[in-house]
């Protein structure tokens, strides 16, 4: 069992306070991975009625504020399509996933974690005017 620490990061220097996630297996594909942390914050997110929801990628409808992204309305977040989202954002660069500051980039590799283990996802800001 590992008590993995992720961490939220940009390019422009943006760093979101760390939290934890108790996984029981030592190996997982970094899919698996990001769709475990997805679900946490998606669960976390409904078990509420906040407005601003904080997680890895966008829900649609919502507008990004400097502290996550602003709901329309009091809904539910799907976690399936925040999975969806996020693989395909990965896919396509939108953020790069560091473990113990080593990249990973394919969601098929595996993987060890341990106590103490640190995921970083650092998401790419585009340039102002380029």
């Amino acid at each position: 069992m590992a008590m993995v620490t992720f961490v939220d990061e940009t390019t422009s220097g943006d760093r979101a306070e760390a939290w934890h996630l108790e996984i029981f297996e030592e190996q997982l594909a970094l899919r698996e991975v990001i769709r475990r942390r997805v679900f946490q914050e998606v669960a976390e997110h409904n078990a509420g009625s906040a407005l601003v929801f904080r997680g890895l990628v966008q829900p649609t409808a919502t507008e990004r504020t400097r502290n996550g992204f602003q709901l329309r309305e009091p809904r539910r977040v799907d976690a399936e399509k925040q999975v969806a989202r996020a693989l395909e954002a990965f896919s396509r660069n939108g953020f790069v996933v560091l473990v113990d500051d080593r990249q990973v980039e394919e969601l098929d590799a595996v993987l060890d974690l341990r106590l103490g283990t640190e995921i970083t996802f650092l998401k790419l800001v585009p340039l102002v005017g380029g």
